[in-house]
């Protein structure tokens, strides 16, 4: 193993080990409610003297409790309803105690409940309602053309799309799937018909939408509460408990409300809350669009310049094996083909089990990205090398490994290089993935202006990608025409 490579593995060995030490480390889903909830927590257990980081905006429920449960996040906030009808589908779970024993005995507790029921329902625009007389979910079996539109997570879950259509005998076949918040635009738009909305959202009022009946009382009840790892510290459950019955349905809604509609920052909604009911001041740090945005990029060039470092040296060993070896390199080829075509988020999702969240699996999957098309132009950089240069090689007597070295990598170099940069612009764009399992990068910028609807959000994740992307392509042009001239 080279050098580089035992300080990519000792770097990411780091990283893991972090994950597991330090403060109290609550997570938050990638929704609004999730993440004030999240600086709820974060801030009321500073306050109570307890070191906290709040690890924002990672993804589903699937993400959040097997980071939970493999210790990479302390504590987070979810439903009742998720618990019993998702985590906990395939068991008994549908009293109190048998749900408390369940958690028992994975090591986790539930905090008492914070207070409101955030269900499922199903929302269109009113006037679109009013019009075809549907305000009870039973009445879309009489409307099969409508347009529904589901968030993803939703089409999945155990309580989600499958089960409600079997409870209600639903018609519509052709159902996509949309980003939560991209649902609501949509349906506003009039794109969509149909789709599932948080009973707590903002959005609701704002859009003029009408929520359809529950009429065969498919949803489960959605209290809200903390989950937290059996091994954080007792004070924990304490500062939770001060929590408990604070917040009914039309504060969560209200709270929801400003960071959604207001673009009020989620620390401040959640520093103003503590101050009016419960009485306590809260200081939040203060984060420049400047010093974000430095941070944000010296997370995005960790991820791919880790990513990079461990690959090239693999990749291009990778490449002259299948050359020297020919039988090889279709099996060498077929791997990483098939790695190249695994969808990146789902690759993410897969390697979470193993590594946690954060740098880890992300630098491992922008890692397994690069491969491809370093190992193809090594391959085919030392292909075209012509016949008669080896020969010359052989009749001065070089060995093989003299004649790679000295002549073979210098000639494939050009080839090698353009691969390498090929990998690297990749990894620029595929990189603001890394977000939504807690990497950080300009994808987390991307992601909290989608779910704000703030464009100037967006571009601040999405312009310097672009950016950083074409200064890649830049410095490796250079060093490209800097080896023509040089050879």
């Amino acid at each position: 193993m080279t050098r580089i490579a035992r300080l990519v593995v000792l770097m990411l060995a780091l990283s893991c080990a972090n994950a597991n030490a330090g403060p109290v480390v609550i997570g938050s889903k990638a929704f609004t409610e999730s993440v004030i909830l999240g600086e709820l927590a974060t801030q009321m257990l500073r306050n109570g003297g307890i070191e906290a980081r709040h690890q924002r905006e990672l993804g589903g429920t699937a993400v959040l409790w097997s980071s939970l449960r493999r210790g990479d996040l302390s504590c987070y906030a979810e439903y009742t309803g998720t618990l019993r009808a998702e985590i906990y589908a395939r068991e008994a779970a549908g009293t109190d105690a048998q749900l408390a024993a369940l958690l028992q005995r994975d090591a986790i507790w539930a905090s008492p409940p914070i207070g409101f029921n955030d269900t499922y329902v199903l929302g269109m625009r009113k006037a679109a309602a009013q019009k075809l007389s549907v305000m009870r979910m039973s009445d879309l079996v009489s409307h099969p053309g409508l347009r529904l539109a589901f968030s993803n997570e939703f089409l999945d879950r155990a309580d989600g799309w499958p089960g409600l259509r079997a409870a209600y005998g639903l018609p519509q076949a052709d159902v996509r799937g949309m980003d939560h918040d991209l649902a609501y635009r949509a349906l506003a738009a009039g794109s969509i018909d149909v789709t599932d909305l948080y009973s707590t959202d903002a959005e609701i009022a704002y859009y003029d939408l009408v929520t359809l009946q529950d009429d065969r009382h498919y949803f489960p009840a959605y209290d809200a509460l903390f989950l937290c790892r059996a091994d954080v510290a007792p004070d924990v459950r304490k500062v939770f408990e001060q929590l408990a019955g604070t917040i009914d349905a039309p504060t969560m809604a209200r709270l929801n409300a400003q960071a959604k509609l207001d673009h009020v920052p989620e620390a401040k909604v959640a520093q103003a809350f503590i101050r009016d009911a419960l009485g306590v001041e809260s200081r939040i740090a203060k984060d420049s669009r400047s010093a974000r945005l430095l941070r944000r990029t010296l997370e995005h060039l960790s991820m791919v310049g880790l990513s990079l470092l461990a690959a090239v040296p693999f990749a291009v060993a990778l490449g002259v094996l299948a050359f020297r070896r020919p039988r090889l390199s279709r099996p060498i080829f077929a791997v990483a083909d098939v790695l190249q075509t695994i969808p990146a988020l789902a690759l993410l999702v897969f390697l979470i089990p193993w590594l946690g969240i954060g740098y880890a699996p992300a630098v491992t999957a922008l890692f397994v990205y690069s491969l491809l098309p370093i190992l193809r132009n090594t391959h085919a950089g030392l292909a075209d090398i012509p016949q008669d240069l080896r020969d010359s090689a052989d009749a001065l007597g070089l060995s093989s490994r003299a004649r790679l070295r000295f002549i073979e990598m210098p000639l494939a170099a050009r080839s090698i290089l353009a691969g390498i940069k090929t990998a690297a612009v990749i990894n620029v764009g595929t990189a603001t993935l890394g977000a939504l399992i807690g990497a950080g990068g300009y994808g987390q910028s991307i992601l909290t202006g989608i779910r704000l609807d703030d464009h100037a959000l967006i571009l601040e994740g999405a312009v310097p990608a672009a950016l950083l992307a074409l200064a890649v392509q830049w410095a490796f042009g250079m060093l490209e025409r800097r080896w023509v001239r040089v050879h």
